[in-house]
């Protein structure tokens, strides 16, 4: 259920673009896949135009109609967040008005990358993209992927915005994590699943998975888990599911959770360059690592 606390609900799960063999946007199969993560993964919210679902090569029109897409199918189970983050503020804006037309509840926007922007930029970045639409908005900050962390003081001051409300946090810092936490009512998702529990305990009110494609009613119970108190439950689950997030992130998540997505019957097709799918002694390998996560392959 969503919350005051959870804007867009605890459990989330940043969704592959499906496609098909000629590498065109699977439409038909976003919709199928986001059905089975809202109905069967317990997942009470969607990110659409994610890095794992591979934005910087999918068209702004590709991208419009996927939102659409998704919303049609998940209708009013699951909060739909659109990825809109990109290197040029002004193509962000734009990608914000579109997903705001498109129907989207909320966004999800990336630290810009390469650019390497400075501090004072960064404020002036995510202030500019907030104030172009009238949605809710997270910041996603994954220093690994953009080369540039959004700081602990930048993120209080970025705080203050209305319709700024949260992080998508990949950054690693406990420190700083608890000091935002402390300090803001900015909501934090962890964004790296293998510190989702570990962020639980910081404070976080859920995730932004990408695990949750296989094992996102499972996390639903950890997320569950650890709100009651059981926290050894908790903890059972984080350790079983282990060499599921292993195994999604041995190549690029989209390219192994595309290969899992093959073997459960499901959605996923080919990636778009210059990702490559998997070869054949990855999905051997994914293959033995979701078994050790005891993932129900056919």
């Amino acid at each position: 259920m969503t919350t005051t606390t959870a804007p867009f609900g605890r459990m989330m799960t940043a969704m592959i673009t499906p496609m098909t063999a000629d590498g065109a946007v699977d439409y038909d199969g976003a919709a199928r896949l986001a059905t089975y993560l809202v109905d069967d993964m317990r997942n009470e919210g969607l990110v659409v135009n994610g890095t794992t679902g591979e934005a910087p090569t999918t068209t702004d029109a590709e991208k419009e109609r996927l939102i659409r897409v998704v919303l049609e199918a998940v209708g009013d189970r699951a909060k739909v967040v659109a990825g809109v983050g990109t290197n040029i503020t002004a193509h962000t804006q734009e990608l914000a008005r579109q997903a705001e037309r498109a129907g989207a509840h909320g966004l999800l926007v990336v630290t810009p990358y390469y650019n390497k922007p400075a501090q004072d930029a960064l404020v002036a970045h995510f202030t500019a993209v907030a104030d172009s639409t009238g949605l809710s908005l997270l910041i996603y900050d994954i220093p690994g992927r953009t080369a540039t962390a959004v700081k602990t003081e930048t993120l209080i001051k970025l705080a203050a915005h209305p319709r700024i409300v949260g992080v998508k946090d990949a950054k690693g810092d406990p420190a700083g994590t608890s000091t935002v936490l402390a300090q803001t009512d900015l909501v934090y998702y962890s964004g790296d699943d293998m510190v989702n529990l570990p962020w639980l305990s910081l404070g976080a009110v859920g995730f932004v998975s990408v695990t949750g494609h296989v094992v996102g009613d499972r996390l639903f119970e950890m997320i569950e888990a650890f709100a009651a108190g059981r926290n050894a439950d908790a903890r059972k689950i984080h350790q079983e599911t282990l060499p599921v997030n292993v195994g999604l992130f041995r190549n690029q998540a989209a390219v192994l959770t595309k290969a899992a997505m093959d073997m459960l019957g499901l959605p996923g097709g080919g990636v778009r360059g210059p990702l490559l799918p998997a070869n054949e002694a990855e999905r051997r390998q994914l293959r033995e690592d979701l078994t050790a996560g005891d993932v129900k392959l056919p």
